[in-house]
């Protein structure tokens, strides 16, 4: 992948930056957080569950339950640890305000923002999309089950991409899973076992969540 990170070498403290609506947090998110802690040389990887998505036209589902499911999700993975802060934050999630949040506490780590392809290829969309660029290093996720070099992201393809921006590549297994079809199928009370973390479709379960009014 083209506009790689720096030829310095690493520094010491790499954080990588999860974020997602999570409703629900299923097993791909999980598999894309344990990839990029195994691949990424990350000592931390932090997630953060959105508060108010500007991106999404439908409402989500109440931040208390998110987060609880998220925190549950993620229980089990050494290094993952869920941070409130754009769940607690007033007014549209913006990923910019985040990682200048993170930058003020810790100006000294290298930040990683991981994230898939659709995601990459709709960063021009982003707010301060360039800014973001100069704060982190973006991680880009790519699913075994595209083939070829079509279908993979190309960074320079990107308008107005700024000098020094820096991607990387991360590895993922084809998992087709979807939160869309995972809200459709609790929705009519089917079994979620294979497409979330146990803990979390229990959590679905108990609460009604994704069930009609």
């Amino acid at each position: 992948m083209s506009a790689q990170g720096n030829g310095s070498g690493r520094p010491s403290i790499r954080i990588g930056v999860f974020g997602g609506a999570f409703d629900p947090p299923h097993n791909a998110h999980v598999a894309l957080a344990a990839a990029a802690l195994a691949q990424l040389g990350l000592q931390e990887l932090r997630i953060f569950p959105t508060g108010q998505a500007w991106h999404k036209a439908r409402a989500l589902t109440r931040a208390e339950d998110r987060l609880a499911m998220t925190r549950l999700a993620f229980q089990d993975l050494p290094g993952a640890v869920v941070d409130t802060r754009e769940v607690l934050r007033p007014g549209p999630t913006y990923t910019l305000n985040t990682l200048q949040e993170l930058h003020d506490e810790l100006p000294d780590v290298q930040w990683v923002l991981v994230m898939g392809e659709d995601q990459a290829r709709a960063l021009p969309t982003w707010n301060g999309w360039q800014s973001i660029l100069a704060l982190a290093i973006v991680s880009v996720a790519h699913r075994a089950i595209q083939t070829g070099d079509a279908a993979r992201f190309d960074p320079s393809a990107l308008p107005g991409l700024p000098a020094g921006a820096r991607f990387e590549r991360l590895e993922l297994p084809a998992m087709d899973i979807s939160a869309t079809d995972i809200r459709e199928r609790a929705a009519r009370g089917r079994d979620l076992s294979a497409l979330v973390p146990p803990a979390v479709a229990r959590y679905i379960d108990q609460h009604l969540l994704y069930r009609p009014a």
